[in-house]
């Protein structure tokens, strides 16, 4: 049965020009937008649907909100308690960003793997210097969390000839994977790679799962990659293995505290490459996830429940 007109609250993420894609999908709809935090503030009252987040502060504020959609493919910053126990139904963007995460990733995998810091240094200092580097090729590749972006990432490090395993809470099959590793077996997967790339989300079940002690079970000559969210890797554990020498090398796009703190040593490891949370910043990133909220939008008005990407509280995705 069709849901009656509904109030929705658009965040300034979407230009205004946009807001005429969301009146085509929900004729009738009462549209606001909150393109800035004070007229946010302002309209949040009247909504029932809100595309954007709900801060911790005002959401007693939201007295008639059923439905949040967040442009974050993770939206572990969206579960705060207050939230998590709110009837309003969470749906997210995963999957926008899938395609560059997994290019970011072997971007840094093949940056580490050829020591391609070496070369810029080089360059800047205009001088010719050829070493003998590695190739990926015939590696092991470890990835924990199968979903979007790591089964797009899978499929990349096939093209490149690698071994690839997974680590994932069922049992079901993926393309490109060789193997699957549950959660108890974590050790037996690191132990084989040359390569470990986290792709899980943020939940109460994957913070810090990365400790000293999973550091410890990966080879010296082994290196990890992070791009989804920080805290599923023990920052000080990853420090400590870097600065001793018990890893190769990082490359992190996803930190435990963000932005990373000038005064951070981990800006300063040889072995490290740092970038800004900054893997899935793209222009069609945005135009996916906006693709599945509107989606979902036409869902909702026309009275169905099989919602894309509706994330289990409890679970935290």
């Amino acid at each position: 049965m069709p849901r009656t007109e509904p109030t929705i609250l658009v965040s300034a993420d979407v230009a205004a020009e946009r807001l005429a894609d969301i009146a085509a999908a929900a004729p009738g709809a009462t549209i606001l937008h909150g393109n800035d935090g004070a007229s946010f503030e302002r309209h949040l009252p009247q909504a029932q649907i809100v595309a954007g987040s709900v801060p911790q502060r005002v959401l007693a504020q939201a007295e008639h909100l059923k439905w949040v959609h967040s442009w974050a493919a993770g939206p572990d910053h969206q579960l705060y308690p207050e939230f998590a126990a709110h009837t309003a139904m969470l749906t997210s963007s995963a999957g926008n960003g899938a395609v560059p995460l997994a290019e970011h990733a072997m971007m840094l995998m093949l940056m580490l793997n050829r020591n391609a810091l070496r070369w810029i240094d080089s360059q800047r200092a205009h001088r010719w210097d050829r070493f003998t580097h590695a190739e990926l090729n015939g590696l092991t590749l470890g990835i924990i969390g199968a979903g979007h972006s790591g089964t797009d990432l899978a499929l990349k490090a096939k093209a490149f000839h690698m071994r690839v395993l997974g680590l994932r809470r069922s049992d079901r099959p993926a393309p490109n994977f060789d193997q699957f590793f549950q959660r108890e077996q974590l050790h037996a997967m690191l132990e084989q790679c040359d390569f470990v790339v986290v792709t899980a989300p943020l939940t109460p079940e994957t913070k810090g799962m990365i400790d000293k002690a999973a550091l410890a079970a990966m080879k010296p000559s082994a290196f990890i990659v992070c791009f989804s969210r920080g805290g599923i890797i023990d920052d000080a554990a990853l420090l400590s293995a870097l600065q001793d020498g018990r890893l190769a090398g990082a490359g992190l796009d996803a930190h435990g505290q963000e932005p990373l703190p000038a005064e951070s040593p981990f800006w300063d490891l040889p072995n490290t490459l740092i970038t800004p949370h900054n893997g899935a910043t793209t222009e069609a990133t945005r135009e996916r996830g906006f693709a599945i909220f509107l989606d979902n939008l036409r869902r909702y008005v026309a009275g169905r429940d099989d919602f894309v990407n509706r994330v289990d509280k409890a679970a935290g995705y």
